[in-house]
């Protein structure tokens, strides 16, 4: 799946507040080679965040979380689980969106070959599933956003008035701070489900 590079997310989109673009990439469509479909979870984790790999400082591996805005971080959680964050904020800040659910729309077969057997609506409900039903691993890491594999659209229509903030989920630091971003009433939003 290919697009001109007039209709993919620059890197001024990354280039913001990580708040605004873990809000502002709802609605956003993601594919990795040529599997995908329409983000509708994310959370976002900033440096002095206690639930940011960057609170640690400079390490080697939150060098990326440190480098330029619209890189992909790739880390493993409890060393099973690929998780998918999109570098925000300009170099130094060390921000990130972790894209936690989409609702898959392309590559529908190879997605299910590597969940089994499951429903569509459990294809990429979660941070881990997404990556596993994309095929998005630890060699992913430090890739541009912006150019193949990956590739990132804006929405189709606007989804903002349907956009719920709650609390982040999975974490056991800063737990209280509403920096998780869904779509109301999808039935593809990871559980559990915020308040709709």
């Amino acid at each position: 799946m290919t697009a001109p590079a007039a209709e993919r997310l620059g890197l001024d989109f990354f280039a913001r507040s990580v708040h605004a673009v873990a809000r502002d990439l709802i609605g956003c469509r993601l594919f990795y080679a040529g599997c995908g479909g329409t983000i509708v979870e994310t959370e976002s984790y900033e440096r002095d965040d206690p639930a940011c790999h960057a609170y640690v400082g400079l390490t080697k591996r939150t060098e990326v979380l440190f480098g330029s805005p619209g890189r992909a971080y790739v880390c493993l959680s409890y060393g099973i689980h690929s998780l998918l964050n999109f570098v925000c904020e300009p170099e130094g800040e060390a921000a990130a969106v972790l894209i936690r659910a989409l609702e898959p729309t392309d590559g529908l077969d190879a997605m299910r070959a590597r969940r089994g057997k499951r429903p569509d609506t459990d294809l990429c409900s979660g941070p881990g599933k997404l990556t596993e039903a994309l095929g998005i691993g630890l060699d992913a890491n430090d890739a541009d956003l912006t150019a193949d594999p990956f590739l990132l659209l804006p929405p189709e229509v606007d989804w903002s008035g349907r956009i719920v903030t709650s609390p982040r989920i999975g974490i056991t630091k800063a737990v209280d701070r509403p920096w998780r971003f869904s779509l109301a009433s999808s039935e593809f939003v990871s559980r559990p489900r915020p308040p709709r």
